[in-house]
């Protein structure tokens, strides 16, 4: 008899944790696990070589665009376009093709935008399934094992949403239950999907504003779970659970072209933004309030200015890439320039104490910051792959992923 109530114990046990387990499901998204830019490896190489880190393996044939990957434990998952068709990608960690898979038309462009065709969302993994965006604004719901559809929407015609001059670049938000989008028409500003069949769970006119080639961030406040994200006039939060508006900060300089690209970064109650070219908004450090319902400036610098290549908040510093050429921190307190460091402008990751930066010349520098100041420790050329430098760098369990249009390459770094 004891010898059953120890067997059924450890069968309960067993089952508990699986139930555990279920309820942690992996993902993967846009720059990290927050959204940051902020990857957590570790042992990684304080220096290159000289001829730059191992290439592992090359992947071609993803067609025109500059979408990054998304990475699992089992495999990675990426955004890539054929004949004006845009697909998703599932590869093995050897670089191996698992799966294609059709996602409507991606965006070609027309005009000056036509220099910038090709996919530009990154998907996003939640459990088994995996979600992506193309650049006409379909979305499609796909099982990461098989690629098999499970559900698509385009939400220009399901949501009235409306297609930006440089076409859909979000990579979507995902949460146990929802996929949070942002359509751009005027009553369906914003909007959050079922993320098992696909269909409305709500629509907010939220500020009425035009997509402005941002992505979603969540955050889990104390009161509530909040959307933030940009538009062409403002970066503002919503409430997850309707998209009430709460909250909005203008962003400068939408006169000049309305592209406020990068993802905005949270840390501990502080939002940290790069806004792009004069006359834009620069850089600044904004105080989020514990509902959400407030946003207030607490400095500006607006001449540190960058479209799209993001920006790292570490320990209070800010860092981007600004035109010049040049890496800038800037100081908590007041914005202003402490410390630079001469490399191309481009995507900025941290990780491991390091910055690794994708140049849109096509050179990929490691910085490291490990004494708290930054100091030039390797350079890659980049010389697979086509088109425009415009990736943003992945890395996971020692190995760096850079997309260049038709290929995808991935480099120990450990």
């Amino acid at each position: 008899m004891k010898n059953l109530v120890i067997t059924i114990s450890i069968l309960l046990f067993g089952l508990s944790q699986a139930c555990q387990q279920e309820k942690v499901q992996e993902s993967a998204q846009w720059r990290g696990a927050n959204r940051d830019g902020i990857f957590h490896e570790t042992e990684l190489l304080d220096q290159w070589p000289e001829e730059g880190p191992e290439l592992l393996w090359v992947f071609e044939g993803l067609g025109q665009g500059f979408a990054a990957p998304a990475l699992t434990t089992d495999g990675l998952f990426v955004n890539g376009e054929h004949e004006g068709n845009s697909y998703l990608f599932g590869l093995d960690l050897e670089g191996k093709l698992r799966w294609k898979s059709p996602n409507g038309k991606e965006f070609l462009g027309e005009g000056f935008s036509s220099t910038y065709p090709g996919a530009r969302a990154t998907p996003t993994v939640y459990g088994k399934l995996v979600y992506t965006t193309s650049g006409e604004g379909q979305i499609g719901c796909f099982e990461t094992s098989t690629g098999k559809e499970l559900w698509s929407v385009n939400i220009t015609d399901y949501l009235d949403g409306m297609v930006a001059y440089f076409g859909y670049s979000e990579s979507v938000a995902v949460d146990e239950e929802h996929v949070y989008c942002f359509p751009g028409g005027t009553s369906t500003n914003l909007a959050a999907l079922d993320r098992f069949t696909g269909k409305t769970a709500w629509t907010s006119s939220a500020l009425r504003d035009t997509f402005a080639y941002g992505s979603p961030v969540l955050i889990d406040l104390s009161e509530r779970k909040i959307l933030m994200t940009t538009s062409r006039h403002q970066l503002f939060t919503v409430d997850c659970s309707n998209g009430t508006l709460l909250a909005s900060y203008e962003l400068e300089g939408y006169e000049y072209d309305g592209e406020h690209c990068n993802t905005p970064v949270y840390a501990d109650g502080l939002i940290y933004y790069v806004a792009n070219d004069v006359p834009g908004q620069g850089a600044v450090k904004l105080k989020l309030s514990d509902d959400g319902e407030n946003i207030t400036e607490l400095w500006r610098n607006n001449k540190v200015m960058n479209n799209f290549g993001g920006q790292v908040a570490v320990n209070g510093h800010l860092f981007t890439t600004i035109k010049g050429n040049k890496l800038v921190a800037l100081d908590p307190d007041n914005g202003s320039v402490v410390d630079s460091l001469k490399v191309a402008t481009g995507s900025i990751i941290y990780t491991d104490n390091k910055f690794i930066i994708y140049g849109n010349n096509g050179t990929i520098n490691l910085v490291n910051y490990e004494q708290k100041q930054l100091e030039a420790a390797g350079q890659l050329k980049v010389k697979e792959g086509s088109g425009h430098h415009f990736s943003h760098p992945v890395v996971a369990n020692g190995v760096m992923y850079i997309r260049h249009g038709n290929a995808l390459m991935a480099y120990r770094i450990k």
